[in-house]
């Protein structure tokens, strides 16, 4: 062993400090960076001088090899670790659209790009909400100094709202792959997730091929009562004879009449509850969620024939008031008040809501209360309230069944099923019973009902305003 390293062997084993503070210097430049780790080869390296300190006890002299090697790993590491590509390098740029639908995939592109002169291999992964998942999550690449890579996903918002993206995370390996740097890279962005629309497509195509028995509603309108022409279709055999279009028979060479619809331009207001009653959780959806869906199908199928819509949600505060406009345009104004409206588990405050209907909405209207009862202090206050204003209004409360109720009811069996799950089902079916108890007292003070599941709310809404148009009740 050369004379040097004895001398500075000897040095270091007579000053315990400064060897400490040698092994720990790397550990001290680690904490002080925030973002970097030792990898696992990292670890594997750290093995080795544990083998020659159990190797000591057989040959003392073993020591001053083991002292060489920690000093090699302490020298390579340092080396490693100085060759990371720091955080100012980089930088991220993100194209997307800033306005998405709830449910529906759609294409993110990421692009890193890195100023500096050292490839490094990187691990990119985008700054996503739990609310969305990715498709692929991350991508492995290499990026050229000075080069740039591209990152492109499928983002699937499982939430309505708006969402802020801040960074974008990039992962950096060392050349040895020792270490490992996490950089967030500033690039903001912003997701508005809408309310999937795709039901009021489905329901212009089906309008127009009198087909809109497939979604669920019933045509229960009285075509002929006005002379506002509707829209054309094939001729049965009920149809009046003066109704027959004979330009379009002509045209099509094949009988075509004329559909008429009553022309009354009335007004309809939802009053939506967003407290802790629509906090529950149906399929993927929450209550809230079911509860705008239905309402925005009924808003533009009400809008289509002429009607004012507007809209009040609500918790412990009004959150939204949308002034009841006419136009198929209106279901703009709906959708960008309704988008980001979240279910919060607060008491909701119907005196305030009432009372902020009653000063804002003076013309008598359709008021559809959507909401769900669960205590006998909600489903007081939603007596209370509702049936208050059937003289001035005509109301419509809107009752969301709770599908996990009805099914400790209908999957129990009492020869074979547990005492605890008949002691459930026992339950549930007094909670059903006293439900319906509240259903009787809100019709006999004159308020009409509506009680569904949510996955049928949006037929079931649309089937009931068609029903309360044919029959004048408005």
């Amino acid at each position: 062993m050369p004379d040097w390293l004895i001398y500075f062997s000897d040095f270091l084993i007579s000053r315990p400090l400064i060897l400490l503070a040698m092994l720990t210097l790397p550990l001290f430049i680690v904490a002080r960076s925030g973002n970097v780790f030792p990898n696992h080869r990292m670890l594997y390296l750290g093995m080795i001088p544990i083998v020659f300190s159990v190797a000591m006890v057989l040959h003392p002299l073993i020591g001053w090899l083991l002292l060489a090697v920690d000093l090699i790993i302490i020298a390579v590491a340092l080396v490693d670790l100085f060759s990371i590509v720091p955080a100012k390098y980089f930088a991220a740029d993100r194209s997307s659209v800033h306005i998405v639908s709830l449910g529906k995939p759609h294409d993110v592109d990421v692009e890193i790009i890195n100023r500096s002169k050292r490839s490094c291999l990187v691990r990119i992964c985008d700054d996503l909400p739990e609310a969305f998942t990715a498709d692929p999550a991350f991508i492995d690449a290499r990026i050229n100094g000075p080069g740039r890579v591209r990152f492109s996903y499928r983002c699937t918002p499982q939430q309505r709202g708006r969402e802020e993206l801040e960074y974008v995370h990039v992962r950096v390996d060392s050349r040895l792959k020792l270490w490992r740097a996490f950089h967030k890279i500033p690039c903001p962005w912003t997701f508005n997730v809408y309310p999937d629309m795709k039901q009021i497509t489905e329901y212009d195509l089906l309008a127009r091929t009198n087909r809109l028995s497939l979604l669920g509603m019933r045509r229960s309108r009285k075509i002929g009562q006005d002379n506002e022409f509707e829209r054309l279709r094939d001729y049965t055999q009920d149809d009046n004879f003066k109704h027959i279009d004979w330009r379009t028979t002509a045209r099509r060479r094949k009988l075509t009449v004329r559909d008429y619809q009553a022309n009354q331009s009335q007004r309809i207001m939802f009053m939506v509850d967003c407290g802790r009653m629509m906090t529950g959780v149906s399929g993927k959806l929450t209550m809230l969620d079911h509860s705008l869906n239905a309402m925005l199908m009924l808003s533009y199928v009400a809008l289509r024939q002429g009607d004012s819509v507007g809209m009040i949600s609500f918790n412990d505060r009004i959150c939204n008031y949308t002034p009841a406009r006419a136009g198929v345009n209106h279901i703009n104004r709906l959708l960008h008040a309704s988008y980001d409206q979240q279910a919060a588990f607060v008491e909701s405050r119907y005196d305030e809501a009432f009372l902020y209907l009653r000063t804002h909405c003076l013309k008598r209207s359709l008021v559809v209360l959507m909401t769900n009862v669960i205590d006998e202090i909600n489903s007081f206050q939603i007596q209370q309230y509702l049936t208050a204003m059937a003289g001035r209004h005509l109301p419509l409360g809107v009752l969301l069944k709770d599908r996990d109720l009805y099914r400790h009811v209908d999957d129990i069996h009492p020869d074979t099923a547990h005492p605890n799950r008949i002691h459930q089902a026992a339950a549930a079916t007094d909670v059903i019973g006293w439900r319906q108890s509240v259903i009787r007292d809100l019709q006999h003070g004159g308020a009409l009902t509506l009680d569904v599941f949510p996955e049928q709310l949006t037929s079931g809404l649309v089937n009931r305003y068609l029903d309360i148009k044919a029959r004048h009740l408005l």
